[in-house]
């Protein structure tokens, strides 16, 4: 098995995401039926990931992504531009009435014993229309000096490729392009089974077949991929793969994730390094925290920390960016994995999906740093 080799610095971007952008309004503790007022946070599993990179470890990052011509989407560029992250858009015009528009995740942060809460209205959205040639994949990833490649790192994820039969086969091309230029590829599994048994019923499937439709996708998108996100829940469900009962090991166990490993590399040899976050749920505000990393056949695992959590959704994509900012940095797989652990633990202490903390912040929890006042 062929090792993990991160492309040298210098390229025009340190990472590309492809995915879709989102608005997260938040009613803070107040569930929504009874909510006023909403905190509006711009979202997306993919571009999280080049935020964190760009404002807390100040690499060069860049979103590939639908946008609608409209005050919503004004809104969201000025986001993308604020976190210093280079657009690439597939624009769209909205009808004044219908669309196409710019996704809602609609998200409660519950409190205690009362557990947060997600829906979406993806109704007629853009980025669902994304397909094999919305972009120029080749002008992007050569875009790099003489010698350079224009991007070091490409990430994706399986909530954009749930929306469209046309937004998993743009996955795999932007894959093939990266592969083509020598970039390091990362996926997150983030299988959400309501996405694909809505992908499932708008091709004619029963609600039953949904899992092997996902599985079928998954499975050729993780062809492609070198470093996979996703616990042994998306292991098994996103890509049909058997393992040990999920609900068999305590949630803080890595066996059964470990133990996962063997079914990966026999599948997917191309596959180098696999990482999830570790997490027991006491309830909404308190969590125990780890994670683990699998990388050229040996297994790390992060201390467990014990969590005052804010808002929970994030916090998985802060992981992802600072192990991936470890491993394009050139530092060696524990301390990259300790800046995945600690700097998605800080993204669960303030509103929002993004970053709000400094590299020394990040790397200072990562040391074994305390709360104790900063003076």
């Amino acid at each position: 098995m062929a090792s993990l080799t991160i492309p040298a610095a210098g390229a025009a971007h340190d990472l590309l995401a492809l995915g879709a952008l989102v608005t997260r309004p938040d009613p803070a503790v107040i569930p929504f039926a009874e909510a006023n007022e909403y905190l509006l946070h711009v979202s997306g599993g993919e571009y999280n990931v080049a935020t964190n990179l760009s404002t807390c470890f100040g690499m060069k990052t860049a979103i590939a992504s639908a946008m609608v011509d409209y005050p919503i989407g004004r809104r969201i560029e000025y986001a993308v531009r604020k976190a210093g992250v280079t657009p690439y858009y597939r624009r769209f015009e909205h009808d004044g009435v219908r669309g196409p528009n710019m996704a809602i995740v609609w998200s409660d942060r519950g409190q205690g014993v009362r557990a947060p809460v997600v829906f979406y209205n993806r109704s007629n959205e853009a980025a669902q229309r994304l397909a094999p040639g919305s972009f120029d994949w080749d002008a992007i990833f050569n875009k790099g000096s003489s010698g350079t490649p224009g991007v070091r790192w490409f990430h994706s994820g399986g909530i954009f490729s749930a929306l469209s039969p046309t937004t998993s086969e743009l996955v795999i091309e932007a894959m093939q392009a990266a592969k083509k230029a020598g970039a390091i590829v990362s996926f997150d599994l983030n299988y959400r089974a309501k996405l694909w048994a809505v992908a499932a019923a708008e091709q004619g499937l029963s609600a039953d077949k949904a899992g092997e439709g996902a599985a079928r996708t998954l499975r050729r998108i993780a062809g492609y991929v070198d470093v996979l996100v996703g616990n042994e829940e998306d292991l098994q469900k996103g890509l049909g793969l058997k393992g040990q009962d999920v609900e068999a090991k305590g949630k803080l166990d890595p066996s059964a994730f470990f133990g996962m490993m063997e079914s990966v590399t026999k599948d997917f040899p191309n596959i180098k390094a696999v990482a999830t976050t570790l997490r027991e749920v006491h309830s909404t505000n308190r969590h125990s925290w780890s994670a683990v990393l699998w990388l050229d056949g040996k297994t790390y695992q992060a201390p467990t920390a014990e969590l005052d959590v804010y808002d929970r959704v994030g916090g998985g994509d802060g992981f992802a960016a600072g192990l991936f900012y470890g491993l394009l940095s050139g530092k060696d797989p524990e301390e990259s994995l300790r800046l995945g652990w600690a700097h998605g633990a800080l993204v669960t202490t303030t509103p929002g999906d993004t970053s709000m903390f400094s590299l020394d912040q990040v790397e200072a929890f990562a040391k074994g740093g305390s709360a104790r006042i900063q003076r």
